[in-house]
């Protein structure tokens, strides 16, 4: 099951779970609801405008920036050049669910990431060696040598 809409001037194909990057939308742990779905495959190849009513609903994971765009402007022979960046604004959607015509094909629930745990490091008689190692004092600089004197001496007129 997957639906096309459209956000921001541009057309996604989306299915249920499916993770988009489109303009921004709205702030981070919202709802946002995609009105305008311009087709729905139910079927496999089987490709129709929905008849009704039929929305596409996501939850805003994050916001995000893309890459740098570089605008340049130049007329030769007039001394004219002109140079801005533009970086776009988007928000990360994920695709809860698609309802048409009564129907409504949902995400599975994701799972939570389980939180990484710091590695517990042991007594062993090698442990205090190493942190003994890390605690060396920096070596001393060596002494600066002293340039020999030029040759040529003083000139005798």
């Amino acid at each position: 099951m997957y639906a096309v809409i459209r956000a921001g001037g541009k057309q996604y194909r989306v299915a249920p779970g499916d993770v988009i990057r489109v303009e921004t939308v709205a702030a981070p742990d919202q709802q946002v609801t995609f009105g305008e779905v311009l087709a729905v495959s139910a079927n496999a190849g089987e490709i129709a405008r929905p008849s009704g009513d039929a929305q596409v609903t996501g939850k805003v994971l994050g916001a995000v920036r893309g890459e740098k765009i570089l605008v340049f402007h130049y007329k030769r022979k007039k001394q004219y050049k002109k140079l801005q960046g533009h970086r776009q604004n988007y928000s990360v959607v994920r695709i809860t669910e698609i309802a048409v015509d009564g129907q409504k094909f949902t995400a599975p629930e994701e799972a939570p990431k389980p939180k990484k745990a710091k590695p517990v490091v042991e007594e062993t008689e090698e442990a205090p060696k190493k942190q003994a190692a890390a605690k060396k004092p920096a070596p001393k600089a060596a002494a600066k040598k002293k340039s020999a004197p030029k040759k040529g001496g003083s000139k005798k007129k």
